[in-house]
């Protein structure tokens, strides 16, 4: 910290700021603009966190310092806590009316010169963790009602889901060639040797603490780059989400075959629903796991029980048999390339959640595999995996070379399906969303994000007339597919990503750090019973 202190606590939207500046590192200012405290008056009891400014350069702590000491710190403040400490709001600036499509009448209109700071602030909606932390917390939130009400009902999904069957499948990738793996790596005999000389084992037990950091730094590193081969790695990358929708494809046939039916018949008589998340292996390649469902027919009704002679044994070994046999053959990148089948790996797991035994010990939950997806779905290929490895530079030098060469190949040829494989090479190839469904294997995020947006405005309402809230019939009002009885027309103009300066970042990144962690001490707080 340079001269001078301070500290920002937070509370959901709830802000304490004490600030002790040295005036010799700011302009003169009246004191009682320096030292004072900024707080709302009932929370006089709340717990107060301070947040963690640390590792600041002292550009930056001063930029802190000046906003904190700020004539519209509050307005700021009221502004981050509006757009829920967001790391990269996007400034807009326009105007808005709400009108009547009957009659044509302005009932309200909004400017955002009406703004404490003349700019109106909207979420980013980031989903990544690395990118904004706060806005991915939401996102992972919102993800986790969603597969949970899949599991056990609710948020307009009916109770009857939580009686059927269900699975916890994970699909991985195959080998490109040998990496190093947790535990003890690889042994064998030590004389053997790849074609380029190197040793085919190695012995080692990769983790931290056991054979040092240098040891754990070489999980999912190929025992030898020249055998690894990076080209399918990229390709099979590439088409991921192809194979997934095969997987899909062949599940529903299997089904139908066991069932006696055609297959265009099964929606008659049963359905298979399913969530699905992709996480990077260490070695860079996406594996995926999903919640899947069977459900009776479709019907404009709503979920429907299951046939019973499936059951989650029998859906399990028709998810293994689909995953085990499906494949996917793909063109060469160029003439210099060549065709592939491309498969899932042999590391499956398919585990059941739930079966119809009503005696079944559950070894999953529903909080645990919402969860668990939840968590994934905020991921990128940075955040799982240590992407300044030599191995990881080398699928990025890979996908650059194929994604010329497939440049090239589109001259020639008019169409190449890799032509697009330089856009996602910071994903390293994959092209695929990180979270999808079915499409009636729950509740979406669209109606989500609705709902909260007309909660918020029920209890600013709320709060304004001091009429108290229905809390019993509020979930389903705000689920409701109510149509809008007013046309919003607006005028906004995009100004930019992100707060004005890097002490505000600083400042907006420490408050979602904090918010976040009061939110685990509020949640250790009701697993704990009361003594």
């Amino acid at each position: 910290m340079p001269r001078g202190g301070f500290a920002l606590a937070a509370r959901h939207t709830l802000w304490v700021v004490i600030v002790t500046v040295d005036l010799s590192t700011l302009e003169p200012r009246p004191a009682a603009d320096h030292d004072r405290v900024w707080r709302r008056d009932d929370d006089e009891d709340s717990d107060r966190g301070v947040l963690k400014l640390d590792n600041l350069s002292p550009e930056v702590s001063q930029l802190v310092l000046a906003r904190l000491v700020s004539k519209n710190f509050g307005a700021w403040a009221d502004t981050l806590a509006r757009v829920g400490n967001c790391v990269r709001p996007v400034r807009l600036r326009g105007t808005s009316d709400r009108i009547d499509p009957t009659t044509g009448e302005v009932l309200s209109s909004f400017s955002s010169t009406d703004h404490p700071l003349g700019v109106v602030h909207v979420r980013c909606g980031n989903r990544r963790a690395s990118e904004c932390p706060s806005c991915s917390r939401l996102y992972a939130a919102d993800m986790f009602h969603l597969i949970r009400a899949g599991v056990t009902g609710g948020k307009t999904v009916p109770e009857s889901v939580g009686d059927h069957p269900l699975l916890f499948v994970t699909l991985t990738a195959p080998s490109f060639g040998r990496v190093h793996t947790s535990g003890r790596c690889h042994p064998a005999d030590t004389t053997r040797r790849c074609p380029h000389g190197r040793p085919l084992d190695c012995g080692v037990v990769h983790a931290e603490g056991v054979e040092g950091r240098r040891a754990a730094g070489l999980l999912g590193q190929p025992l030898c780059a020249d055998c690894y081969d990076y080209a399918s790695h990229v390709v099979w990358q590439w088409f991921a989400p192809d194979l997934w929708r095969r997987f899909t494809i062949a599940l529903h046939r299997s089904l139908a075959h066991h069932l006696g039916i055609p297959a265009l018949a099964l929606p008659e008589v049963a359905t298979v629903q399913y969530a699905k998340v992709a996480e990077f292996q260490r070695r860079g390649a996406v594996h995926f796991h999903a919640l899947i469902r069977l459900d009776g027919p479709r019907t404009t009704d709503g979920v429907t029980n299951p046939p019973g002679a499936v059951t989650a044994d029998l859906l399990a070994r028709l998810v293994t048999e689909a995953a085990s046999a499906v494949q996917l053959h793909v063109p060469a990148v160029d003439d210099l390339d060549v065709p592939r089948r491309l498969v899932f790996g042999r590391q499956l797991d398919v585990r059941v959640v739930r079966s119809h035994r009503p005696d079944d010990d559950q070894a999953l939950t529903a909080a645990q595999v919402a969860g668990y997806l939840a968590k994934y779905s905020t991921k990128t290929a940075s955040d799982d995996v240590a992407t300044t490895t030599a191995h990881h530079r080398r699928l990025h030098t890979t996908i650059a070379d194929l994604d010329l060469r497939a440049q090239v190949a589109t001259l020639a040829t008019g169409h190449s399906p890799y032509q697009l494989l330089g856009h996602w090479g910071r994903m390293l190839g994959f092209r695929g969303h990180f979270a999808t469904k079915s499409r009636r294997y729950s509740i979406t995020l669209g109606q989500l994000r609705r709902a909260r947006q007309r909660a918020q405005a029920r209890i600013a309402a709320s709060r304004a007339t001091g009429t108290p809230l229905d809390l019993a019939s509020l979930e389903a009002d705000l689920l409701a597919d109510e149509e809008e009885s007013t046309l919003v027309v607006g005028r906004w103009s995009y100004l930019g990503s992100g707060w004005a300066d890097e002490g505000e970042t600083a400042l907006a990144t420490a408050a979602a750090a904090r918010a976040r962690e009061y939110a685990q001490e509020r949640a250790a707080q009701r697993r704990t019973p009361a003594q």
